[in-house]
């Protein structure tokens, strides 16, 4: 759709909106229930009553780059977060959604504070909208949200091919810390290849370097495999310092501090790169590295790891605990065949990717062009 943005009107959210403050609520003083508890990062824990329902959510205290979000459904909101709705009947709900996901960076940069930016709530209420005609709001509205619904569809269709991948997995070999079939089992610190100890990776990266040596970091692991796009980069010297845990390309990256147990796989491009110190890359010559990663990914193994997980502000695995812990070692044949179904599987993930890619892409152009 093409629109004429000579008619659209612009306004403050004071103007538009309706701002709702979330209300303080302490854990220990409530009953567990069926509605989660929301502040500005997300969800802690549950009561058992609510107080939104459907909502725009935009993060008060301490408040990260992602500090605007839609909730689906009965939450209750605390008071480190903060909810909006239209005034009047000038601005539709779904329309106020997307402007708000599409000036995020705007709200983000209201950001005060060093340690921990918390939003000026003396300047957010100014911050303009673009309000157009009720119906063009409504074609809008409608267009975004079914791309949408596609980028959503792509999404659980890979997390369906994932399940699949852990179902065949259990069907073949069952929880490796029980060890249901009865195999070898022998420790992690064995299995790894002799010239792939497990060590930590740097520990102070320091600045940017704009044509340094890429870094994987534990935020990095958010999918099967680590992108080279993104990257934050180290000098040369502080990666040379680091030697044992320069890539190779073929690794398992293991997140041991933060979210600890988190895998994701090294590629070909990544070779050279090396790692900061919250992930631990382990490489395996005698073991199918399909297998070994889905063993990470099973719930015997991550409780193992959550079982020797320590720190209240800062969790973390120590790496003498993390050799120690064991593994099965079923048939290299049985290995090799798991591997090939994963990988036929994958291939039908990297359509889906490319898929996924492309309506996002379109969802990015769309925003640009309604309300840049």
């Amino acid at each position: 759709m093409r629109v004429d943005k000579t008619k659209w009107k612009s306004g403050t959210i004071d103007e538009y909106c309706i701002i709702q403050l979330g209300t303080r609520i302490v854990r220990k003083d409530v009953d567990e229930g069926e509605f989660p508890v929301y502040g500005g990062g997300g969800a802690t824990f549950t009561t058992s009553t609510y107080n939104r329902e459907n909502a725009i959510l935009i993060s008060r205290f301490a408040i990260s780059k992602e500090c605007t979000r839609f909730v689906q459904g009965r939450f209750f909101l605390n008071d480190s977060g903060l909810t909006i709705i239209p005034k009047g009947d000038t601005l539709l709900f779904h329309y106020l959604k997307w402007h708000i996901f599409a000036i995020n960076d705007k709200i983000y940069s209201l950001g005060k504070g060093v340690a921990q930016k918390n939003l000026d709530m003396k300047r957010f209420p100014f911050l303009l909208l673009n309000i157009p005609p009720i119906d063009e709001q409504q074609v809008i509205s409608s267009e975004l949200n079914s791309i949408q619904t596609m980028i959503d569809g792509y999404n659980a269709l890979l997390e369906d091919l994932d399940a699949l991948a852990q179902s065949i997995f259990m069907e073949m070999f069952g929880d490796p810390l029980d060890n249901p079939k009865g195999w070898k089992k022998d420790l992690l610190e064995n299995i790894v290849h002799s010239k792939c100890p497990i060590s930590y990776g740097i520990v102070q990266p320091g600045e940017d370097e704009e044509n340094g040596i890429p870094v994987i970091r534990p935020v990095d692991l958010t999918s099967t495999y680590v992108s080279l796009n993104g990257l934050k980069k180290v000098s040369p010297s502080i990666s040379n310092n680091y030697r044992r845990t320069i890539l190779r390309g073929d690794e398992i990256l293991l997140c041991v501090r933060g979210t600890t147990g988190i895998v994701s796989l090294a590629t070909e491009e990544l070779k050279g790169c090396n790692v900061t110190r919250g992930i631990v890359p382990l490489y395996f010559d005698s073991q199918n590295r399909w297998f070994i990663y889905y063993c990470f990914k099973s719930s015997g193994i991550n409780n193992e790891i959550q079982k020797h997980t320590k720190g209240a502000t800062l969790k973390q695995i120590n790496i003498g605990e993390l050799r120690r812990i064991s593994f099965p070692i079923p048939p290299l044949h049985l290995q090799q065949q798991f591997a090939k179904q994963v990988e036929a599987i994958e291939k039908q993930k990297d359509l889906l990717r490319e898929q996924l890619k492309d309506a996002e892409t379109l969802m990015a152009e769309r925003m640009q062009y309604y309300f840049s």
